[in-house]
């Protein structure tokens, strides 16, 4: 469950962040404090600062936004393997993403828990590019399974603007290049991707920093889910299929009042 730190995730220098780009959390429903929660964060861009900003730090307002309802964002377990960084993550309610410490959350510290899953993960990561807006989703179901088995409602999240931030070298499938970055993926949980965003003086040179663009994180409506101790595939199948259409539904909704054009389509991989 981590040792989450109010004092950690109210820093100014999390204000300064979130005025950059901006970024903006949107509520659209209320989150009931008696139901737990897993929200599937789409997409997942090159390093998630959306996600980041919006449910480790109190930038955006997100407990006043959502009252009494515990956001755990969950990152690579790998992370939590270095002294020091391994506090300071879970200072800010950050959670690794991996069964135990999701059962625990969902199952042993009450209720008006929230997760945080970038579905998509690496694989995702490595098709994020300004301009697309892609998810890897169609074979992603084991969060789908979670909440099933915990009873946890399902939340679809989309973040407009999150693959505008830095401009990636895209390989394409079956290149020596697309080849190593799978290899990573497999074997270290990341995959490596050769980006770039602006440099620290001038917005045209090349560097680390990301783009200033607007980050717009929506939250959408929770999808009831029942408690099944053993769900089946079919019942995995159908509550999947659900979510992604009220991901669908919730981009659709969305796109025009943050920048898309109407006839903009997402793309669920």
């Amino acid at each position: 469950g981590g040792r989450r730190s109010q004092w950690v995730r109210n820093w100014a220098i999390w204000r300064y962040f979130r005025d950059y780009f901006p970024i903006r959390l949107v509520k659209t429903h209320n989150l009931l404090t008696t139901r737990n929660y897993i929200f599937g964060y789409h997409p997942h861009g090159i390093m998630g600062l959306g996600a980041f900003c919006n449910f480790s730090t109190e930038a955006t307002g997100v407990s006043q936004k959502f009252p009494g309802i515990r956001p755990y964002l969950a990152t690579l377990a790998g992370n939590f393997r270095m002294p020091i960084l391994r506090d300071y993550l879970m200072s800010g309610g950050i959670c690794p993403v991996n069964r135990d410490s999701i059962d625990y959350i969902l199952s042993k510290n009450g209720s008006g828990n929230a997760i945080i899953i970038v579905v998509g993960g690496a694989a995702e990561s490595l098709n994020c590019t300004p301009g697309k807006n892609s998810v890897t989703l169609k074979n992603r179901k084991g969060f789908v399974k979670l909440a099933l088995r915990h009873g946890a409602d399902l939340v679809p999240v989309y973040s407009f603007g999150e693959n505008e931030v830095y401009k990636q070298v895209i390989f394409e499938e079956g290149s020596w290049g697309r080849w190593v970055q799978k290899k990573f993926q497999k074997h270290i949980g990341f995959a490596p991707c050769i980006f770039h965003g602006r440099g620290l003086f001038s917005s045209n040179t090349w560097g680390l920093l990301p783009y200033p663009k607007p980050i717009t994180t929506v939250v959408g409506e929770p999808i009831t889910i029942p408690k099944i101790d053993n769900p089946s595939q079919r019942e995995v199948d159908f509550y999947h299929s659900i979510y992604v259409d009220s991901l669908i539904k919730l981009f659709d909704k969305y796109k025009s009042k943050f920048g898309l054009p109407e006839t903009e389509v997402l793309e669920v991989n």
